[in-house]
């Protein structure tokens, strides 16, 4: 004898009624980019379908994910200015802080979540300060700066904040400013193992945060390292992160699933720029079922562990759903 598997695929009920993971437009965070100005929607060429907004078109795009049901954003500000050490990610009159207001006044259903860092916001282009002597960011005079930028966003409204610069000690030093500024409740989900990925590639031209020397691989993890990224995660949970983040996903599967089976916490995904890009310009060329092809790379984000998934693809599989 010899198990017969197929007895459980020729019928398309039962097909479904076996199925092991599933999608669901809760699983989506839609990433949204926002600058100054009015009547601004900018498509990146990079990316197709996604768009540098104003404030009053990114109010008209939540009307719009709400409709298809989806109601979470991570919002990523494209300052006017930038300076040596990000000034204004650090204003309460900033772009970030300004959104979160508007959306949370129009839309207070929406969640909203911010994207904490410095990259944005800075001359230079890496995520905090930089200590002259070494070229790179100084770790913990960044770590201050950080827990100022999170009280910022808080005050303005967001409901979770999202750390992703891999300052070491950042998620207790956020924690601490937030719970001293009287903003215990809010959670942080932290981009806990970020690799130094050349799939950011696309993200640069819409954030415009391209490095303008060097690159980030002193503080963003160096993508064959295993055993690393696992420890990165554990001492973020310990430090006090309410949920993990794997960035990149799609070729890090297998520390999705190395850090679902060490941590009971909420485990999260960015299906990033490049990953997206992909498939739009492989779907351009005509060498993909583009709509197959995406669902079953965000159902594999979901089977490798994943909770949550943060991705560009969220309105078309919305739709799909």
């Amino acid at each position: 004898m010899f198990k017969r598997f197929r007895r459980l695929r020729l019928n398309p009920v039962l097909r479904n009624l076996v199925q092991e993971t599933r999608l669901d437009i809760h699983d989506f965070i839609y990433p949204l980019f926002v600058r100054s100005g009015e009547g601004i929607k900018n498509e990146v060429a990079s990316m197709p379908g996604v768009y540098q907004m104003s404030i009053d078109n990114i109010l008209k795009e939540c009307e719009e994910l709400k409709a298809l049901g989806l109601k979470a954003i991570i919002l990523f500000g494209i300052p006017d200015t930038k300076d040596s050490v990000g000034s204004e990610a650090l204003c309460e009159h900033g772009i970030i802080a300004r959104a979160v207001r508007a959306i949370k006044q129009a839309h207070p259903d929406m969640f909203v979540v911010t994207d904490l860092c410095f990259c944005e916001y800075t001359d230079h282009g890496h995520c905090g300060v930089l200590d002259p002597k070494l070229q790179t960011v100084d770790n913990d005079a960044t770590l201050t700066l950080l827990a100022e930028q999170a009280i910022i966003h808080a005050k303005a409204g967001a409901d979770m904040i999202a750390p992703s610069g891999m300052m070491d000690g950042m998620i207790s030093a956020i924690r601490a400013g937030l719970d001293e500024a009287g903003f215990s409740h809010i959670p942080i989900m932290s981009y806990s193992t970020k690799f130094a990925s050349a799939y950011y590639g696309p993200f640069r031209d819409v954030a415009e945060s391209a490095p303008s020397f060097g690159d980030r691989r002193s503080y963003q993890m160096n993508p064959a390292n295993r055993r690393e990224a696992i420890l990165e995660s554990i001492e973020d949970e310990t430090e006090g992160a309410d949920i993990l983040m794997v960035k990149p996903a799609l070729a890090y599967l297998d520390i999705v699933r190395d850090i679902r089976e060490a941590s009971m916490l909420p485990l999260a995904v960015y299906n990033v720029s490049g990953e997206y890009s992909m498939l739009k310009m492989a779907a351009k060329a005509g060498v993909i079922d583009y709509e197959r092809v995406m669902m079953e790379t965000l159902i594999g984000f979901k089977r490798a562990g994943a909770d949550i998934i943060i991705t560009y693809h969220a309105k078309e599989a919305a739709k799909l759903l």
